[in-house]
C-alpha cells in the first residue's frame, strides 16, 4: 500500500468521523460531510459512500435504542393480537412513527435528484442560519407531552420537519427535535421520537441504495478505505449520540445555535 493510499484512507476516516459526529446533533451531517470533503480535496462523495456511512450511523442508533425498539415491536404485535389496553400506547407510538415517516419518504423519492443537483456551500450556509434561528426560537420551550400524549397532527408536523431536512444544511435531528418541541413534546420524548423516526427513513434509504452499492465499479480498491470510514462513523455516531443525549437532558440546545451561526458565517466568507 502506497503513501497516497494511506493518505486517502486517513481522509476517508476523517469523513467518517465527521459524519458520525454530526449525524446525531442538530448541525446537518450531509452539509458537514460536503464541507469536509471540500477541505480535504476529495470532491463530492458518491451515493455509495453516503449509503455506507449512513448505514453505520443507523447501526449505532439501533444499538442505542435497542431496548425501546424491542419493547415497541413486541408490545405492538401483542396489541394487534390481543387488543389488550396495556399495550395500546406502544402500538400508537409505532403508528405515529409511521405517520411521521410519510412526508420524508414521499419527498425523498420525488425530489432527491433535484436537491442533490442544486446544493452549494452558500445553500448550506443559509440553511445553517435557518437551523440556528429555529433552535434559538425553541430554546426555552418546555413541553409536557409524553409518548402517550402525541397526536396524529404532532407526528405529521414532525414528519414535515424531517422532510425539510432533506436539504443539506438543514439538520435532520435538529428539524425533528425542533418540530417535536414546538408541538409541545417534552425534551426526552422529542429526542426519542426524533431518532426512532430516523430509523425507517434511513433503513429505506439503505434498501433503495443497496443495488447501487453492489454495482459500485471500484469496490475492490475502495474496500479498505470504505471499511475504515464505516468503522469510524459507527463508533463516532455512538459516542456523539450519548453526548448529545446529555446535552438534551441538561436543556443546552442553545449551544448549537451559536455553532450554526458561526459555521454559516465562515462558509459565506471563505467559500
Amino acid at each position: 500500500m502506497g503513501e497516497l493510499d494511506i493518505i486517502f484512507i486517513i481522509k476517508m476516516i476523517i469523513i467518517g468521523l465527521v459524519q458520525g459526529f454530526t449525524e446525531p446533533i442538530p448541525v446537518s451531517s450531509s452539509g458537514h460531510v460536503m464541507i469536509a470533503s471540500e477541505i480535504l480535496g476529495l470532491g463530492e462523495q458518491g451515493f455509495t459512500f453516503a449509503i455506507l456511512t449512513n448505514t453505520a450511523s443507523l447501526f449505532a442508533i439501533l444499538y442505542i435504542y435497542r431496548k425501546d425498539i424491542a419493547r415497541l415491536a413486541i408490545n405492538s404485535l401483542l396489541y394487534v393480537k390481543t387488543k389488550n389496553y396495556r399495550y395500546k400506547s406502544d402500538f400508537r407510538f409505532v403508528f405515529f412513527i409511521v405517520i411521521g415517516t410519510i412526508p420524508a419518504a414521499i419527498l425523498g423519492i420525488l425530489l432527491s435528484d433535484f436537491i442533490a443537483e442544486n446544493v452549494s456551500m452558500t445553500t448550506i450556509a443559509i440553511m445553517l442560519f435557518f437551523t440556528g434561528i429555529a433552535l434559538w426560537v425553541i430554546r426555552n420551550l418546555k413541553g409536557n407531552k409524553g409518548e402517550r400524549d402525541i397526536t396524529i397532527k404532532d407526528a405529521f408536523i414532525v414528519g414535515l420537519g424531517q422532510a425539510v431536512a432533506l436539504t443539506p444544511g438543514i439538520s435532520r435531528s435538529g428539524a425533528t427535535i425542533i418540530s417535536a418541541i414546538a408541538v409541545g413534546m417534552k425534551q426526552d420524548t422529542a429526542l426519542r421520537f426524533s431518532f426512532l423516526l430516523y430509523i425507517p427513513v434511513s433503513l429505506g434509504g439503505v434498501i433503495l441504495g443497496f443495488s447501487d452499492f453492489l454495482h459500485e465499479p471500484n469496490k475492490a480498491e475502495l474496500a479498505i478505505p470504505y471499511l475504515a470510514a464505516f468503522i469510524a462513523t459507527l463508533l463516532m455516531t455512538y459516542f456523539a449520540m450519548k453526548w448529545f443525549m446529555g446535552i438534551m437532558k441538561n436543556g443546552k440546545l442553545v449551544y448549537f445555535t451559536y455553532y450554526c451561526f458561526i459555521t454559516g458565517a465562515l462558509l459565506l466568507i471563505f467559500f
